[in-house]
């Protein structure tokens, strides 16, 4: 049994854009999927918990249940669209598909409301490219075409699970913004996640880091990247490039040493103490709890303070 999501606690407000960050591997995906029970089970489950939506457990909820909240209260926006979408389907009628099972509109109004979402999500010429198919599109188009399809319903939240990672750096940006605008526009939560630290500092109000399926840091953006508090934290920022150093000045980018941990056995106490500059015997000796160690701060590292100092 791999634990690929260990205690995870997340808390997203209405109106809020929240981001999860953290390398491949480290449960980030899972932790999404989960909230609108998208894992394969079996052979994934839920061992314990709750997953709250407006003061209502999903965990227990049947299929069909389910069925009636993904989409029409919270969306979800693949990492991948070319295998996310159908591609013996036009996207129009993915689209419509979706508006016809949770608003119970006809054929043609579900079509006519699927060019709508394609122009607001600004691709050219809807109402002529809801008939394409989705190799049609170019990689942002088709990106553009999920965020249509999970908004289309008007949600809540929406979970976007590294909308941008296979897109160039000028898509990305247009994505990032049409999500924000989205998001102003509609008034809804955003729950990203991504492992790219600029597009937190972009797109952030809250910021929660994951390592090795656990939560070890969460703080408002502008405070995370002031002053990190957990090592790992500040290693994902060192190694971003800096391109406010001088032309002259030759600087290698930081890695953080070691490779994560088998999730099928974890080590004993903290899971970063291995790659740690700051590890002390006890770091192996319990696993340290997520506390606050400052207004809206929390940190699951017993030297936060002294590493921070």
């Amino acid at each position: 049994m791999v634990r690929a999501v260990d205690g995870v606690d997340i808390g997203v407000d209405r109106g809020e854009t929240v981001c999860v960050v953290g390398e491949s591997g480290c449960g980030k995906t899972v932790t999404a999927k989960t909230v609108l029970k998208l894992i394969d089970m079996p052979p994934g489950r839920i061992v314990a918990g709750s997953i709250l939506w407006q003061g209502r457990d999903l965990v227990p909820l049947p299929p069909a249940a389910m069925r009636a909240i993904r989409s029409k209260e919270i969306g979800f926006i693949f990492q991948e669209p070319m295998t996310s979408l159908n591609p013996v389907y036009t996207v129009g009628d993915q689209i419509a598909e979706t508006v016809r099972q949770h608003e119970g509109m006809s054929r043609r109004a579900a079509m006519d409301r699927a060019a709508e979402m394609l122009a607001l999500v600004n691709i050219p010429n809807a109402s002529r490219r809801v008939h394409d198919y989705p190799h049609q599109f170019s990689g942002g188009m088709r990106q553009r075409v999920m965020i249509a399809m999970a908004l289309s319903c008007n949600p809540k939240m929406v979970i976007a699970d590294e909308p941008t990672t296979a897109l160039d750096v000028t898509i990305q940006a247009q994505i990032l913004d049409l999500l924000n605008e989205m998001k102003q526009r509609l008034g809804m939560a955003v729950l990203l996640i991504t492992h790219a630290m600029g597009v937190v500092a972009e797109t952030a109000q809250r910021v929660v880091v994951m390592y090795a399926g656990k939560v070890v840091e969460e703080a408002p953006v502008g405070e995370l990247f002031a002053r990190p508090l957990h090592p790992y934290t500040q290693g994902l920022i060192r190694s971003i490039p800096r391109l406010d150093l001088a032309a002259t000045e030759h600087r290698r980018l930081e890695a953080i040493p070691g490779t994560v941990p088998s999730l099928l056995n974890p080590p004993a106490g903290c899971r970063f103490a291995a790659r740690c500059r700051h590890a002390t015997p006890e770091c192996s000796a319990a696993e340290p709890p997520l506390r606050e160690a400052a207004p809206g701060h929390k940190v699951a590292c017993i030297h936060a303070e002294a590493i921070a100092a």
